[in-house]
């Protein structure tokens, strides 16, 4: 079967499932779900953006051995190589600018990017002035080309666009549409479509932000702090949070136009078709913004709180019975190889893949189940054994709880996600014997990963 791996980048569980105070609006995501079946229970595994493909791409765990770097360094198994093998020929088309800078279009029989996303400068235009868009006290730190924040580059190098096919999603999307008609008659191919968006800078049409955000009167929040919220006023975060929804709808609509293609070239009857995203974002929750604690002015460790880690899967393949939700608990990992199952390809890696095939849980077999628990986390850099400030510190999910041995504040954090799914009631003081456990299931899991012992000292001592 040909295989349609659709990926965006920071798009929260919650945009299509709610609950929340400004839902996004996903009609094309919520019609594909009645023909997919839904994995309720994804958490990301390495985090972020790279590691979390090197994951997908390869079906091993990265982080505990190392963090963001090229593919090559990471893993001698990829994914699109091994389906090639079997006759398959792979394409990736992306906009995410990180990919081709981590080697991934190596791995492809063709491979192909837009650029000027986020910081990337494909093309200068000096004789137009850079200007402020977002007050430099409210956005992400960091100096740019020319001192210039991030927000501003990307307005700048994309000419301050303001017509909605200009963006990226929609270029993407036009671009597989336009590969799916030129490929549709060849069987089988994989083709990895990659939406940068909704990453920040959010700056989709002002008139789609209006409809989250119709009275707000003052500057336009396009990018987060990765720091303190309080740092915005209620007002000027809630037009950050209408930002954001707006540009998701925006990669709603556009992933739509490839599900539309998908239809018109009548491919659901030999392909299995897969959206997904790599981890979530703060907007307010746990008094922040952002993914991760890049900000002076703010010295927290930043956890994986399920605004982050909780993740969206949607499956739609020959033979599922569609329309159905899956709770039970995966991680990317566990992707390439229920994508081999469906396909009914035999793989063979180089390196064993750490992760299982849910394939049989997609049909509805029965016994079939998810794992016991899964770890979120980003690769630790340790200082004298410990978390250094500011750190981005795992948190262990099980079917009820997340535990979090290095909090906010360096203390254990324990949620439970049955009755607070986001996560904003620390119950660890109450349930010291469920601490207890869940921090021997969290070392039971990395001596089985075989994860250098020393983040497992540093867990401990945290703890």
């Amino acid at each position: 079967m040909n295989i349609i791996l659709l990926i965006s980048d920071t798009y929260r569980y919650d945009n299509i499932y709610g609950p929340g105070d400004m839902p996004v609006d996903t009609p094309c995501l919520d019609t594909f779900a009645t023909r997919a079946v839904a994995l309720s229970r994804l958490y990301t595994g390495s985090f972020p953006t790279i590691p979390h493909r090197t994951d997908v791409i390869t079906g091993r765990v990265g982080w505990p051995w190392y963090g963001w770097q090229e593919l090559a360094l990471s893993s001698r198994n990829a994914l699109p190589r091994l389906l090639e093998q079997q006759g398959y020929v792979t394409q990736l088309l992306c906009d995410c600018p990180h990919l081709f800078k981590a080697g991934f279009q190596s791995a492809f029989c063709a491979a192909e990017a837009q650029r000027g996303q986020e910081g990337d400068m494909p093309f200068l235009r000096m004789n137009y002035p850079i200007v402020e868009t977002t007050p430099r006290d409210k956005t992400r730190q960091g100096n740019h080309f020319k001192g210039c924040t991030l927000p501003e580059l990307h307005c700048w190098t994309n000419r301050n666009w303001r017509l909605e096919e200009d963006r990226f999603c929609a270029r993407t999307a036009r671009r597989a549409v336009e590969w799916l008609e030129e490929n549709y008659q060849y069987d089988p191919f994989f083709l990895w479509v990659d939406f940068f968006d909704p990453h920040e800078p959010w700056d989709p049409p002002e008139y789609m932000v209006r409809k989250y955000d119709p009275d707000y009167s003052g500057p336009p929040m396009l990018h987060p702090n990765y720091g303190h919220s309080d740092e915005y006023t209620a007002a000027e975060l809630r037009n950050l949070r209408a930002h954001y929804c707006a540009e998701a709808e925006l990669v709603d609509r556009w992933v739509g136009r490839v599900l539309q293609k998908i239809d018109d070239l009548d491919l659901w009857r030999n392909s299995i078709v897969i959206f997904t995203t790599d981890h979530g974002m703060s907007i307010g929750e746990h008094g922040r913004t952002g993914k991760s604690n890049i900000n002076t002015r703010d010295r927290r460790f930043w956890p994986l709180y399920p605004e982050i880690a909780h993740i969206p899967l949607l499956v739609a393949a020959p033979g599922l019975a569609c329309g159905r939700t899956v709770d039970a608990l995966f991680q990317p990992v566990d992707i390439v190889p229920t994508i081999s199952e469906l396909a009914g390809v035999t793989l063979s890696p180089p390196e064993p893949f750490h992760g299982r095939s849910f394939a049989p849980t997609l049909r509805g077999e029965k016994g079939a189940v998810g794992r016991e628990c899964v770890i979120s986390a980003t690769h630790p850099r340790l200082a004298d054994g410990a978390f250094g400030p500011c750190a981005v510190t795992p948190a262990l999910y099980t079917d009820r709880w997340c535990y979090m041995p290095v909090g906010q504040a360096g203390t254990v954090e324990l949620y439970d996600l049955s009755s607070d799914p986001f996560g904003e009631t620390n119950v660890a003081a109450d349930n010291t014997g469920v601490v207890k456990e869940l921090h021997a299931l969290f070392a039971k899991t990395l001596k089985e990963m075989d994860a250098p012992a020393e983040i497992g000292a540093a867990i401990s001592s945290s703890s």
